[in-house]
């Protein structure tokens, strides 16, 4: 109805410009002998929707380094409304028979999948952004750039019974963990399924990352309370971090209680989503503990079931918690630098974010559970917030002088030089 309301609408204008071309042609002395034609009404106005381009963290008129871009929730509708118009409609008798149009032959729309609970997300190298589904049951692959939609599905592609993370190497393969299935799945990049390990040794995987540079494959596994090292090439089995058994009761140190995610940063080390224990735990290449950080809480730094990680282009340690909806941003060392979002349905806000990723594009997405849907947003390097600290600094020196100027032109008089404008202290990098 859309469609046609526009055709419509876009013929009565054009019809209007052709009349009025019409009387414009007409000589002078014979118009001015008529009356004046009456001035068509107004048009009402076109009623806008709320504008989200301008929703950032943290808020002006600090620098921002996180800018939402847009949503992803279904795939694209195809709508033909010129079939709309010739859609024949059926008598009852006709519907009952079975013989009717109205049965989804003729629609103009076919049925859409919907994001119902999307868990793991992953980017390859054309940009394209992968969900994994645990009730749909199959991953969606979006292109971010005109909302094209392609599939992964259950039943035709692959065998899937609880899907939840993704990961994908730099060959463009696809890395699937299932829970239920106790196993992780591989596709190439032609989205044919090519492999799978961890039969013997995975009882519930979910979360799942890559060590391209030492050829490490990190799998989280929440029954187990460990995260599994496998060898990228030959998918065998290393070694285990952390201790099964305990029951998700275990609080020590370099143990984990329900771990549901994990992330690698450039050098190599290990981060994991410790969930029950709410804290972040750090490990070498070689599974040699760190450190950790976070407790139970509310407050800055704290967590309540966090649960999606991952590493910006700077270092940074991005975690989402499920409970408290935010994403929080720390050092390698476990220093928070900024936090962002809330309980809530509006860009920037969250409920149940789950998954987390970040692309070499900068763009940051989430997943969300509650309401079926992930958020892109773009990441500000370092290097891209001194560059605006630098151009603020430079207008604040511009309309020093500007306003020295204007002092000096109005009073006639020869006014000192003002001081230096301080310069602001740039957000310092960190490795």
């Amino acid at each position: 109805m859309l469609g046609l309301g526009f055709k419509s609408r876009l013929n009565q204008a054009v019809a209007a410009v052709a009349m009025a071309a019409v009387i414009c042609a007409v000589p002078a002395s014979l118009s001015a002998k008529k009356k004046k034609a009456a001035a068509p009404a107004p048009a009402a106005p076109v009623a806008e929707g709320p504008k989200f381009d301008n929703v950032v963290f943290p808020f002006p008129p600090a620098v921002p380094r996180l800018k939402y871009l847009d949503y992803f929730s279904a795939e694209r509708q195809d709508v033909a409304p010129e079939k709309v118009k010739e859609a024949k409609k059926s008598s009852w008798m006709e519907r009952m028979a079975g013989v009717s149009d109205d049965n989804g032959k003729n629609k103009a729309s076919k049925p859409r999948f919907q994001l119902l609970t999307p868990y793991g997300v992953a980017v390859d190298s054309k940009g394209l952004l992968y969900v994994a589904d645990t009730k749909v049951g199959a991953i969606f692959i979006f292109n971010t750039e005109n909302d094209e939609t392609k599939f992964i599905k259950n039943g035709s592609d692959a065998h899937f019974r609880a899907i939840f993370g993704l990961a994908i190497d730099d060959a463009d393969n696809l890395f699937v963990t299932d829970g239920v299935a106790h196993h992780v799945v591989i596709f190439d990049k032609n989205h044919k399924m090519v492999g799978g390990f961890g039969d013997q040794d995975l009882k519930n995987p979910c979360g799942i990352a890559i060590d391209e540079e030492n050829r490490f494959i990190y799998v989280a596994d929440v029954d187990l309370d460990q995260v599994l090292v496998y060898d990228a090439d030959s998918y065998k089995l290393l070694r285990r971090l952390g201790v099964t058994g305990k029951n998700h009761t275990s609080t020590v140190i370099g143990e984990f209680s329900k771990p549901t995610n994990v992330a690698v940063d450039k050098d190599g080390n290990l981060y994991v989503s410790d969930t029950l224990n709410d804290r972040v735990e750090v490990f070498d290449a070689d599974g040699n503990f760190i450190r950790t950080w976070g407790k139970n809480g509310d407050g800055a730094g704290d967590f309540a079931r966090p649960k999606g990680i991952a590493i910006d282009a700077d270092g940074h340690v991005w975690v989402a918690d499920a409970m408290l909806n935010r994403l929080q941003v720390f050092t390698p060392e476990g220093r928070l630098l900024m936090a962002a979002g809330s309980f809530g349905i509006w860009p920037g806000q969250f409920e149940a974010i789950t998954g987390l990723t970040i692309d070499k594009k900068n763009r940051i997405f989430t997943a969300e559970q509650l309401l079926g849907r992930v958020q892109m947003f773009r990441y500000f390097t370092n290097d891209e917030a001194k560059a605006e600290i630098a151009r603020r600094e430079d207008e604040a020196k511009k309309r020093a002088v500007e306003r020295d100027a204007q002092k000096k032109a109005g009073s006639g008089m020869k006014l000192p030089d003002a001081p230096p404008v301080p310069q602001a202290a740039a957000p310092q990098a960190t490795k």
